[in-house]
């Protein structure tokens, strides 16, 4: 049995990784590369592989830098069925659609600017017809499901407690009579986090393949968000400013929110206007609704009661193209919360192009940001920033709260991982994470009694025996 790492190799987005046994190929996710315009656009369009020849597709959770790029392998071939939970299947859907409008209409915008300066224009990487066809491919399956993908290879899901309907899984592989398993985490979320259920341990493996974004860093507590948000919430207002947030509009928007719920609940900041300026977010906010199987009790209790800690108080969601650009006319405080999570693509990049040159503004960055992404310059506190090819001086303030963070920190990845029983534990491999931050992890797995700790290469092969 082979294994591939073809994506999220010493980065964080594009995860993609390939398993080769009994004859079947297998890729465990398919995710979208973010990064440098020229390069994202050549490795998300071209495959280090013939589409056609993959068996089945088992993926993770719907967030764009794991299945983004599942309608690109449809394109190319890929003709077979894609395993995932049902609330995960239900997410692609709004998200994978989402995904094709959004590079549709930035395509557009960013062909015409191009025409001005006599260069040529763009093409979407894939539009809703390929969508379709992916959506009719996926399967939805529960938690703790025995599923056969191929010949000799089964799948079980438990919940990450990432986003909603999120996985970590569990192989199960007989390979001409030996019985191996394989463990992939996808990514792992965190303990106590607003909405959804803890992480589910996997059991022990043979092999894991393990995220490693916050590899090298220790969280703020969960129990401090509220009055970090709080305090940031209130200098802002004081200055008249507004707080502008990058966010995903699967997980970190209805997290975010719900914290916004409870601040609204103890009588702070109740005539402040909120806007969750994202279609997407809108839609997946929905299907959250439909899947309370996901939530943990605090969240349930919130539902079976009469409020809503989706739709509460002055919360208006934003659906129409023009309401959203009327939002930059607003010249009092409010919070606007827009994707992409990283600044890459969508409406949040015409808010910051309006906003981010107010000193009495806020960025406020409560998500992971990678990379050579305009989020990272954000973060980074570059003084002058590229928003669609103009360039901009940053005089807003940022901030970056890394407790709303739904990955688990350094801390939390050690004790799921050493949970596992190391006498049977082989090997880990140390994906979706940028080197340093990998290699912080894998000294502290050694220090705790592992002793293969891998962090591949992009292309790089194991042989799991």
């Amino acid at each position: 049995m082979t294994l591939q790492f073809l994506g999220a190799a010493q980065t964080v987005t594009g995860s993609m990784h390939l398993v080769s046994v009994n004859g079947s190929r297998v890729l465990l996710d398919c995710g979208l590369f973010q990064g440098r315009r020229a390069e994202s656009y050549e490795r998300n369009r071209t495959f280090p592989f013939d589409a056609s020849t993959v068996a089945a597709v088992i993926l993770s959770h719907a967030h764009i830098d794991h299945a983004g790029n599942l309608p690109n392998l449809v394109r190319s071939g890929f003709t077979g069925p894609i395993y995932a939970t049902s609330a995960t299947r239900d997410l692609s859907d709004v998200m994978l659609h989402d995904s094709a409008r959004i590079q549709e209409r930035d395509a557009e915008f960013v062909s015409k600017k191009n025409r001005r300066r006599g260069e040529p224009g763009v093409e979407p990487m894939y539009t809703e017809a390929n969508v379709d066809q992916t959506i009719q491919q996926m399967r939805g399956y529960q938690y703790g499901e025995s599923i056969e993908v191929v010949g000799g290879v089964k799948v079980e899901f438990f919940d990450a407690g990432h986003i909603l309907g999120s996985a970590v899984m569990r192989l199960e592989i007989d390979e001409h009579g030996k019985k191996t398993t394989l463990g992939f985490t996808g990514d792992l979320g965190r303990k106590h986090m607003p909405i959804l259920r803890d992480p589910d341990p996997m059991g022990n493996v043979d092999f894991l393949i393990s995220e490693s974004t916050y590899g090298g860093r220790v969280h703020d507590p969960i129990q401090g968000m509220e009055r970090s948000l709080a305090e940031v919430i209130e200098r802002t207002v004081q200055r008249g400013g507004k707080i502008i947030v990058p966010a995903f509009s699967v997980g970190k928007t209805q997290e975010f929110i719900q914290v916004l719920f409870r601040l609204n609940e103890s009588g702070k900041f109740r005539g402040l206007p909120i806007y969750v300026d994202s279609p997407l977010a809108v839609n997946a906010t929905d299907v959250f609704r439909a899947h309370p199987e996901c939530f943990d009790d605090e969240t349930l209790s919130i539902l079976m009661g009469s409020e809503d800690p989706f739709g509460f108080g002055r919360l208006r969601y934003v659906r129409d193209v023009n309401e959203s650009k009327s939002l930059n006319d607003r010249k009092e405080p409010c919070i606007i919360i827009s994707a992409s999570g990283m600044c890459e693509a969508g409406r949040i990049l015409h808010h910051l192009a309006n906003n981010v040159g107010d000193e009495r503004n806020t960025i406020l960055i409560i998500g992971f940001m990678a990379e050579h992404t305009l989020g990272r310059r954000l973060v980074e506190k570059q003084e002058e920033i590229k928003i669609f090819g103009d360039m901009f001086a940053r005089r807003a303030e940022v901030v970056v709260l890394n407790s709303f963070s739904a990955h688990a920190g350094q801390d939390e990845l050690l004790n799921y991982i050493s949970a596992m029983d190391k006498r049977i534990l082989k090997d880990v491999f140390l994906v979706h994470g940028e080197l340093k931050q990998a290699q912080l992890l894998r000294d502290k797995l050694i220090e705790g009694g592992l002793k293969r700790v891998h962090i591949p290469a992009r292309g790089e092969k194991a042989e799991l025996s």
